[in-house]
């Protein structure tokens, strides 16, 4: 038999002092946390972040593997909220081939994070540009098997 899950939505109720709560505060109307609570106790938690144009999945945590749940959490519980708010986009989060088959396409996407370190920095800058070839060609490949020939490419628009 499956296990059942409860997936409920919070954002105000988080830990008083920890980063969620300080992006829930800052951020009230964009920030959106999806729990997954097993029994009495919360097993699993998805982050999104939303505007009126788009849903983004962004990080996901579980205490254990449960069948199904990262679906579940991720993906449908993403879909859903954006079919009840008719919010057009939904983008799951970068990496994973798994998305392919559930319909979302892979898209080239990019950080803007500030190394302070200078010799961190010259080899992050040296891996990702060896990097940078083989993930746009694997992003190309994998366009032959999204469910959307033609609509749109890997790369930036």
């Amino acid at each position: 038999m499956a296990d059942k899950f409860n997936v409920l939505v919070i954002c105000g109720s988080l830990r008083k002092g920890s980063f969620n709560a300080s992006v829930a505060r800052a951020l009230p109307e964009s920030f959106m946390v999806k729990l997954a609570v097993h029994g009495r106790a919360v097993v699993a938690a998805a982050i999104f972040f939303c505007c009126e144009e788009a849903l983004f999945g962004r990080y996901w945590g579980a205490a254990a593997e449960y069948h199904s749940l990262h679906f579940e959490a991720c993906y449908h519980q993403g879909i859903e909220f954006c079919i009840e708010r008719r919010i057009a986009r939904f983008e799951p989060g970068t990496q994973g081939e798994h998305k392919v088959s559930r319909g979302f396409e892979p898209a080239i996407t990019w950080s803007a994070h500030y190394i302070a370190d200078a010799q961190f920095r010259a080899a992050i800058a040296e891996y990702l540009a060896r990097e940078s070839g083989a993930v746009e060609a694997y992003a190309l490949e994998v366009q032959g098997h999204v469910p959307y020939r033609g609509r749109r490419t890997a790369g930036p628009e």
